[in-house]
């Protein structure tokens, strides 16, 4: 990980991302120990990961990535995400969205706030997608 990135992922840690990869932690939780919930378990641990340490990577359609669609970029995704929306999504996403409001106010937090309202938009629409570095 370039210096930079590490640089903008501590700041990131202090700043409201490790109070958010809390969040998407203990809602993968909560769907692994559903059992039913376990395919949206498996998407958030990764999201959550990837809320941590943000910066030197990103969030990317795993059918654009392999360029083949699977189940959980095709119908059965469509209805997972849905699920997941009504479930934990709308939460999460309301969590990012206050954290970028709080963060925006001043001019150093713009970048975190930005960051924080990509993540909401994963947090909407998780399965399907993939981790990769950018």
């Amino acid at each position: 990980m370039p210096p930079v990135s590490m640089l903008l992922n501590v700041l990131w840690i202090i700043f409201g991302g490790l109070w958010m990869a809390a969040g998407w932690l203990i809602a993968a939780i909560v769907m692994a120990i559903t059992i039913i919930g376990l395919h949206w378990a498996r998407a958030a641990f990764n999201i959550a990961a990837y809320t941590l340490l943000p910066f030197g990577q990103r969030a990317v359609r795993r059918d654009s990535l392999s360029g083949q669609s699977d189940l959980g970029t095709g119908l059965l995704g469509l209805i997972g995400n849905l699920i997941w929306l009504v479930l934990a999504g709308w939460w999460l996403a309301l969590g990012h969205l206050i954290t970028a409001v709080g963060l925006a106010v001043t001019i150093i937090g713009i970048p975190f706030a930005w960051a924080h309202l990509k993540l909401a938009g994963i947090a909407l629409w998780p399965i399907g997608k993939v981790i990769v570095p950018a």
